[in-house]
């Protein structure tokens, strides 16, 4: 298959429409997951008809597009798929609970958990710097938890617990995406989340309304297309430049918060945010230092 050429501008212009996506998915998740559009849906249902939509909406791409699926190799996309499905559904289910802008900050740490597990799984060697990110991005997380007024919030853990599981999810992707083209793998994934989840969501599912079937459809069809502008953005820059721009999603869902249901971040929730990207953006400055090939000096004369 032939490389796309590097088009940094493009890449910008596609992550940046792919956080708006992705911080959509979550406002809609919300609205379904509260009476907003009727009565509350359980997380399991919403996360079922993500996967449905989503599937529908990459399968007509496949379809138009002639796509031709090569070999799958089902124990790694069947264990990337629980782990998405899992943590997508704490995701969903946090946001019925806290600020969107407080779970997507949490959500970041993600990055962080797929270095920690990396040790063990992939051996990897950590420096200071990788343990530096490390210390400010659970330094945020702990604020966005706010353990000194009262009650840990419900909702923060189940966010940090998504952010967990999908680091578990990178692990995966990462030894999948050496093996299949990324276009397969979203393709492989929706088509058994789809079905992996519909038995635990038949078990909760109760009738939605008009509107939630909308949001619902609208859901799927977002995250849809935010995966296709994630890969097709990371497939024209360097993950290094490209990647600091999706910490816009923050930005979205903020707004989004703020517009829809009234709900603006406070000083905590700015202060936990900045220092959990603060913490993404060291471990990815640091990720591509550590890739990037030393130039020998020309010798001085």
């Amino acid at each position: 298959m032939t490389p796309y050429a590097q088009r940094p501008l493009i890449a910008v212009g596609l992550m940046l429409l792919a956080t708006v996506f992705i911080a959509g998915t979550t406002l809609l998740a919300k609205a379904l997951g509260t009476d907003t559009l009727g009565a509350p849906l359980h997380p399991l249902q919403i996360t079922s008809a993500r996967f449905a939509f989503a599937f529908m909406g990459i399968a007509s791409v496949a379809a138009v597009a002639r796509l031709k699926i090569g070999k799958i190799h089902w124990p790694w996309h069947i264990a990337r798929t629980i782990l998405g499905g899992t943590g997508v559904t704490l995701m969903f289910a946090s946001v019925a609970f806290i600020p969107l802008s407080d779970a997507t900050a949490i959500s970041f740490m993600n990055p962080v958990f797929a270095m920690l597990l990396a040790i063990p799984l992939l051996g990897e060697r950590v420096g200071p710097w990788r343990w530096l990110a490390v210390v400010l991005a659970f330094a945020g997380a702990l604020i966005l938890l706010r353990p000194g007024m009262g009650v840990i919030q419900f909702g923060a853990l189940l966010a940090l617990g998504a952010a967990l599981v999908l680091g578990f999810e990178i692990i995966v992707i990462k030894r999948l995406s050496s093996m299949e083209p990324a276009f397969q793998i979203l393709f492989v994934n929706n088509c058994i989340g789809m079905l992996l989840i519909a038995g635990p969501a038949f078990v909760v599912w109760t009738s939605p309304t008009g509107a939630q079937w909308a949001a619902m459809a609208a859901l799927g069809l977002m995250m849809a297309c935010a995966q296709a502008c994630f890969v097709n953005s990371m497939a024209r820059a360097d993950a290094s430049f490209v990647v600091p721009f999706s910490y816009a999603t923050l930005i979205f869902a903020a707004l989004y918060d703020g517009a829809i249901f009234g709900v603006w971040p406070d000083g905590i929730s700015i202060l936990g945010a900045v220092t959990i990207i603060a913490g993404a953006v060291l471990l990815a400055w640091r990720e591509s230092r550590a890739r990037r090939p030393l130039v020998p000096r020309a010798p001085e004369t």
